[in-house]
């Protein structure tokens, strides 16, 4: 019978702790380079793209965040902000780009069925009219370059109509039908978000023409993704790759399969390691606090989180959907919960006493923090209990 090595969750932590850019030895420069090494940077709240590049920055600033999202050298990209995990907004490194999206969004065709079908029953359109207004609103957006949806419902009226989502259910809502047929047209490739409407923390985006990206035979972008995801998250479970990309679990095993990835024993049962990781995993590691945004793609990385993450905590920093709040690490753990109050402060609250040194270190995270913001306000699109309360009161700490 053969013995797996074994890798503890002690070892975990460091290996988290450098590959995740949490110390501030192994900190970088810029946003793409923090992107590159985390495979991609999630990106449903456009505040966390700046959040999570700057806690792992050695001088961060929002114009360089920005410099790097929106001002392509030459016209070439370097990260691109594209639809694809779990239908999922990731910001990507460009050279990726058409390996994860390829990888990831197989099912666009599916996603228009079901927006047609929706607007047939609510307002009786046909294929005929759908695709007549889709295709204003691709000319509406060349014509302008860049465009807000209110700024292409002013040009298609078609756009205002509004739907009912959910009817019956409690969240029932109303939209207008800019907000799906965009959506199709997003997953499809063929527009993308572009900057925002206001400032770096604004939810509000412009739309522009998408760069085509090549298509890559799926098998091969799936391995692919998967050595990126091994790289960054391994030593890895299937079900966390099945959970982070939603592939099935047949595809999963496979990709994990051609990357040549070495079978390991982890706390959780059988994982998986890049053959050339198995000997560079730290015994110890580097005293590391954080202060990492809500969604953040490292406490979203893995399915099972019990090596960073206390399951009696869980209550507190999630949501109902499972959406992590913004959250304080000390050596790869999650220890605590932050917010900023309406006044701008930061207030922190430690679900765990780590003790003096990591106390210290987190104020200097806190200050750091203050200073990168620069008087900007940002409340999480997905509020969690501990998030909101730490929002609202007036002063916390340790």
């Amino acid at each position: 019978m053969t013995v797996l090595p074994r890798i503890t969750a002690a070892q975990r932590r460091a290996r988290l702790v450098r590959r995740h850019l949490l110390a501030p030895s192994v900190r970088e420069k810029t946003a793409e380079a923090v992107a590159d090494a985390l495979t991609g940077l999630h990106a449903t709240d456009p505040a966390t793209v700046f959040l999570a590049a700057a806690a792992r920055m050695h001088q961060p600033t929002a114009a360089a965040i920005d410099h790097s999202l929106y001002d392509a050298p030459a016209g070439v990209p370097v990260l691109e902000r594209i639809r694809c995990m779990r239908r999922t907004m990731f910001v990507v490194p460009a050279r990726l780009a058409p390996a994860v999206r390829s990888a990831t969004v197989r099912d666009t065709h599916r996603h228009r069925t079901e927006t047609l079908a929706h607007l047939r029953r609510a307002l009786g359109w046909d294929e005929h009219r759908y695709q007549a207004v889709e295709q204003a609103t691709l000319d509406a957006l060349t014509g302008r370059g860049r465009a807000t949806a209110a700024q292409l419902a002013a040009d298609v009226p078609d756009l205002r109509e509004q739907i009912v989502t959910f009817p019956g259910k409690p969240y029932e809502s109303r939209q207008r039908v800019s907000t799906p047929l965009l959506g199709v047209l997003a997953a499809e490739g063929r527009i993308r978000r572009s900057r925002p409407a206001g400032s770096w923390t604004s939810a509000q985006f412009h739309w522009a023409p998408a760069r085509p990206l090549p298509r890559i035979p799926a098998v091969d972008a799936m391995t692919t993704l998967a050595r990126h995801y091994l790289r960054t998250f391994g030593p890895i479970t299937v079900d966390d790759l099945k959970w982070w990309t939603g592939w099935n679990l047949t595809d999963t095993r496979k990709a994990i399969a051609a990357t040549g990835a070495q079978a390991v024993e982890l706390d959780e049962g059988t994982g998986y390691l890049l053959p050339e990781d198995l000997d560079a995993l730290p015994d110890t590691t580097e005293p590391a606090a954080a202060l990492l945004p809500s969604l953040d793609p490292t406490a979203m990385g893995w399915r099972h989180r019990g090596f960073y993450l206390d399951p009696d905590h869980t209550k507190a920093l999630f949501d109902r959907n499972g959406n992590i709040g913004p959250t304080i690490w000390w050596n790869g753990r999650i220890i605590g919960a932050w917010a900023q109050h309406s006044d701008g402060h930061i207030n922190h609250h430690l679900l765990t006493d780590p003790g003096h040194q990591a106390r210290t270190a987190i104020r200097q995270e806190i200050t750091r923090l203050t200073a990168f913001l620069d008087g900007a306000r940002v409340t999480p699109c997905y509020r969690t209990p501990l998030e909101r309360r730490l929002a609202t009161n007036s002063r916390t700490g340790p």
